[in-house]
């Protein structure tokens, strides 16, 4: 009988696999994975019916359509005053777990470490190891806010890549100016070492300004960032995203991109590229703030001690007035015998530490919130 090796041993299906299925079989509401279930847009819809009666059905160019390309490359320059060549620094991707993976497989070599905070989203750390890197695990303190006196020691000369969500899931924290400064003070210090940026909530942020690597001058030249057309158009079944970065880099992308898909779906693309003139992206932040406050005010009666939500569409809170289960198994049940389905957030942790938090997205319908808020406020 042949045997294989797992090349990730220690990967099973991840909890957003778990906690939705989950949620189907005992008819909870899923505020656990993170899609929207409000309707979308309806003038990209028209945009995507218009694409279907079109001649958009065969392969895109390997780098992205064209003039989805120039209305990205002109969003960049709007929000963020970065001139960029669409041509050379951006490439359509099948996602933004595609973009972090074929970003991850272009630089890192075997050997080298890859800096990841924890709590992090679980296709950084395989995505490493699967091109025989190291990923270098360092917690956030427990407000989510980075140490980076930490992070600076876990650098050493084998170091290739630091690795930041901004605004950061599971923990709905917005970086400040200070923590860019610092990472950039790391940075010039280490001139050999890469940085990815993870942007996909980069429109959605409240209480505090999205300082985007695209804005900062001393980053843009050693960055890799990372956004989702999905979690901003609430279109995550598209599965279609982009990544920006200097050419030296941008090069090495493609050739690993044109490998993995090659191309990306050929009518989104379209789509998006009729649509983008149309948006407004500065309301996006103002839509998803009224359902932060919408959820916060309904469970503030409850047991549950939320957490700050500064970005993101996902409020933490902590549980342990409830029960003295450990986070997954809270999870589990609550699921099951209270029928509101959540996220554990000791899965995003590498050492599994458990302080007793949950996530909740509250990127639902009004009525979605409502009644799940009045389960959660029986408990």
């Amino acid at each position: 009988m042949h045997t294989l090796t797992s090349k990730l041993p220690h990967v099973g299906t991840t909890i957003f696999t778990v906690m939705s299925k989950m949620a189907a079989e005992y008819n909870a509401i899923n505020l656990s994975q993170g899609f929207p279930n409000f309707p979308v847009n309806k003038e990209l819809i028209n945009a995507y019916h218009e694409v279907i009666d079109e001649s958009f059905h065969q392969y895109m160019p390997m780098p992205g359509y064209g003039p989805l390309m120039v209305e990205v490359a002109e969003k960049i320059r709007t929000h963020y005053g970065r001139h960029i060549h669409p041509d050379s620094e951006l490439l359509i991707t099948a996602g933004a777990t595609q973009a972090i993976f074929t970003a991850i497989q272009a630089v890192v070599h075997a050997g080298d470490e890859v800096v990841v905070l924890d709590p992090s989203y679980d296709c950084y750390a395989p995505a490493v190891e699967l091109c025989g890197g190291r990923p270098v695990h360092v917690n956030l303190n427990a407000d989510f806010s980075v140490d980076w006196n930490k992070v600076n020691d876990a650098i050493t000369a084998k170091t290739r890549l630091i690795i930041v969500n901004n605004p950061h899931n599971p923990g709905g924290a917005v970086l400040s100016l200070t923590d860019i400064e610092a990472l950039e003070a790391i940075l010039d210090k280490h001139p050999h070492i890469l940085f990815l940026s993870d942007e996909v909530y980069e429109y959605i942020h409240f209480d505090a300004p999205h300082s985007s690597a695209n804005s900062r001058e001393k980053l843009v030249n050693k960055t890799i960032v990372v956004s989702s057309f999905g979690k901003t158009f609430h279109v995550t079944g598209w599965k279609i995203g982009y990544l920006v970065a200097p050419e030296f880099i941008m090069s090495e992308i493609k050739k690993v991109h044109q490998f993995n898909v090659f191309c990306v779906n050929s009518t989104a693309q379209a789509a998006l590229a009729k649509y983008l003139p149309q948006t407004d992206l500065s309301e996006l932040s103002s839509f998803y703030k009224q359902k932060r406050d919408l959820f916060r005010n309904l469970i503030a009666g409850s047991k549950f001690e939320l957490l700050d939500c500064k970005g993101s569409y996902f409020q933490v809170a902590r549980y342990s007035e409830i029960s003295d289960l450990s986070d997954v198994d809270f999870s589990i049940e609550l699921t099951k015998k209270y029928g509101v389905a959540v996220i554990p957030i000791s899965v995003f942790n590498r050492d599994k530490h458990d302080d007793k938090l949950i996530r909740f997205c509250f990127a639902k319908d009004n009525d979605t919130l409502i009644k799940a808020a009045e389960k959660l406020c029986k408990i």
